[in-house]
Parts: structure tokens; sequence; C-alpha cells
């Protein structure tokens, strides 16, 4: 349980989280995650990394029920402040990050998807942002690298998912296959990449991060400023106590629904 590295001695280091049931990952989680995909990105061996999941789903973001167990604000800030550690790890890593999404990826996943270089899932993939069913805001920054604007917005004051097919007509996601193919899948582009000059392509990452329309960093700080007043104003911890009693998310419908 937790995050593993691995190496296959071709140029491919994956990274696997394993946080059982959902992947929700502890405060101190995300910062290992973090450090497992720069360990990985420095190391000139790696070419490639690719970032997957054990179990139900690729990611259900930060542990909420650690959040509230824990007195004052301790837990959330370590979250925050872990969430932005690993998001810019995947954004800022040396060498191209594959991302291979099975099942969910909701709420803090969104922040390490859209931050990825590509992007292959499963046929039951969706994707989405909580947040606002849980008194807070973030991942926005992400999201909006992976839908259209107006899409972004609705899906956001929505808490409504999207799905891989979607995701991939808008090019976003790469490929979509079935569970059982998925890492196969991601082995297969994140090979293409390997083969290449890794000299060439840890510049190429550079200068495409270098020329982006949106600095992820800053805009991502920004909405956590948001979140912090929420909190302030005790709004977040309503949200979040009732999250906690009954268990259970709120129903999210697929974006196609409203289509």
């Amino acid at each position: 349980m937790g995050i593993t590295s691995t190496s296959d001695g071709a140029g491919i280091t994956t990274v696997t989280v394993d946080y059982p049931p959902v992947n929700a990952i502890p405060a101190r989680g995300w910062f290992e995650l973090a450090d497992a995909i720069r360990e990985a990105g420095r190391d000139p061996s790696t070419h490639v990394v690719i970032l997957r999941a054990e179990g139900r789903g690729f990611n259900a973001g930060v542990d909420i029920k650690e959040m509230q167990a824990t007195e004052g604000h301790g837990a959330l800030i370590e979250a925050n402040h872990g969430c932005a550690a690993a998001f810019s790890a995947v954004y800022d890593c040396e060498v191209p990050v594959v991302v291979a999404v099975g099942g969910f990826c909701v709420g803090g996943g969104i922040g390490l998807v859209g931050n990825a270089d590509v992007i292959v899932a499963s046929d039951d993939a969706v994707f989405g942002l909580p947040e606002v069913d849980r008194g807070a805001l973030g991942a926005a920054t992400h999201l909006a690298r992976l839908v259209p604007q107006h899409m972004l917005r609705t899906l956001y004051y929505t808490a409504r998912n999207v799905d891989a097919q979607t995701l991939k007509q808008f090019g976003s996601v790469w490929d979509v296959v079935p569970r059982g193919e998925l890492d196969a899948a991601a082995i297969k582009i994140a090979g293409e990449i390997a083969a290449k000059d890794t000299r060439v392509i840890r510049r190429a990452k550079e200068a495409i991060n270098r020329i982006d329309v949106q600095d992820v960093h800053t805009s991502y700080r920004l909405e956590q400023g948001f979140t912090f007043e929420l909190n302030l104003a005790g709004v977040a911890d309503e949200h979040r106590d009732e999250f906690v009693a009954t268990g259970k998310p709120r129903a999210n419908k697929g974006v196609k629904d409203s289509a």
C-alpha cells in the first residue's frame, strides 16, 4: 500500500498509487507521490514516466476522513500543499508523464491528469471535480486542460463527471481501451516515447512547458486561496462533515445526460 516505483530497464519508470479502497490519498501520500515522480525525472536512465493506480479507480482526491479526524486546519493545509507538490511534480517532471486512468478520476486526480503529457483511459473511466459538493474549490486549472471552457464551467458548478470517450473526442485523451488492456496501452505509447533520444525529449518537455499559455502553478494557488476562505468561514467543514457522515459522495451524472 502507498506509492511504489519500478523501472523496466528500457527507459520506462512506473509510479503506482495504491491506497485502498478508492485511492483517496492521505496528506503525506501526496508528498511521497511528488518525490517519486521527481526522483524518476532526475534519473538519466528514465526516458518516460507512467503514473498508474491499483484498485477500483485511479484517484478519489484527498482523504477527507483523515482531514475531519484531525484537530485544527493542519491536515487541510498539509493536503493542500501536498496536492500542489504532486501536481507540480507531474508538470515539471524532466521527462514526459503518461497517466493510465482506470475507473474514476476525481478531485485531486484531475490535478494529476490535467498536468500530465499523455492520457490513456479505460472505457469505464470518468473524470470530475466534486469540489463544490465538499465546500471547496480547486483543480479547475487542470480540468480546463481537458475540456472546453463552457463545459468546464458546467462540470464545475454541477459536480458532474465526463467520460473518457468524450475526452478522446476533444483530443485530451490519447486512447480509450478496455480496463484489462489499460496498462498495455500505457506501456505502448510510453515505449514509443522512450525509444526517442532522451536528450531531445527532455528539451522538448521543457520547451513545451515554457510556451504553455497557462501558468498552472499560479492559477492553482489562486484557487486554493478561495478554498482557504471557505474554510475560515466554516462552510467547508459543514460539507466535509456531511460527506464523512454519509460515507459516500453526492450522486453525479455523466455529462452526456445533460447534452
